[in-house]
């Protein structure tokens, strides 16, 4: 697992070896099981996340009581709640793993103390959330744009192992549709590969 994490530190900084050696060497991994929730909707969060291994469903209760799907976190993503801006600090999602899980678990409060330790730690994070904020605008934007078909393709393409790694239910979820209907896109999908 830690090969993920000199990989990943490589890819962002220009830290020397025997650094990355320091910062890997402080940060506590933790395995979850499957169904475990990391922290729920109206908790106010004190840890993040970097997944080394696993699937992270985010989700919420909408004002109809319904679960919906609003994400889900893999192998090398961040999970991280940007909500000083409310006065509780309280999340809008809860965060459940969809299987068993290996993740980097940071603590919200020492965190200023990894960053004056390692200050390219701080660089780093800050490039990681710049391009994780700007994919994510441009998926939600063509999302908006996309019909449920269009949904489904763009998913296939881009995140393909989703669909056997999550329920189908959840699936349909986060792209906005019933199960039924997401069924459906699919066998006609099969077909047109024919």
């Amino acid at each position: 697992m830690k090969d993920i994490l000199y990989k990943y530190t490589s890819r962002w900084t220009s830290l020397n070896e025997e650094d990355q050696q320091a910062i890997v060497n402080e940060i506590r991994i933790e395995e979850f099981k499957k169904g475990t929730a990391l922290f729920k909707q109206g908790d106010a969060p004190t840890k993040c996340y970097f997944i080394l291994k696993g699937c992270v469903r985010q989700c919420s209760i909408d004002e109809e009581g319904r679960e919906v799907t609003s994400n889900f976190y893999t192998e090398e993503q961040a999970i991280a709640i940007f909500n000083h801006h409310k006065p509780d600090k309280s999340s809008d999602y809860t965060f459940i793993c969809v299987e068993d899980s290996v993740m980097v678990v940071g603590d919200l409060d020492t965190e200023n103390d990894m960053y004056n330790k390692h200050p390219q730690l701080e660089s780093m994070t800050r490039r990681m959330i710049e391009e994780n904020f700007s994919q994510v605008q441009e998926e939600f934007a063509a999302f908006i744009a996309s019909s449920p078909e269009e949904r489904f393709k763009t998913l296939q393409m881009k995140r393909p192992s989703l669909i056997d790694r999550v329920p189908q239910h959840q699936l349909a979820s986060y792209l906005g549709i019933t199960p039924e209907s997401l069924s459906r896109i699919k066998k006609r999908i099969h077909q047109d590969l024919r």
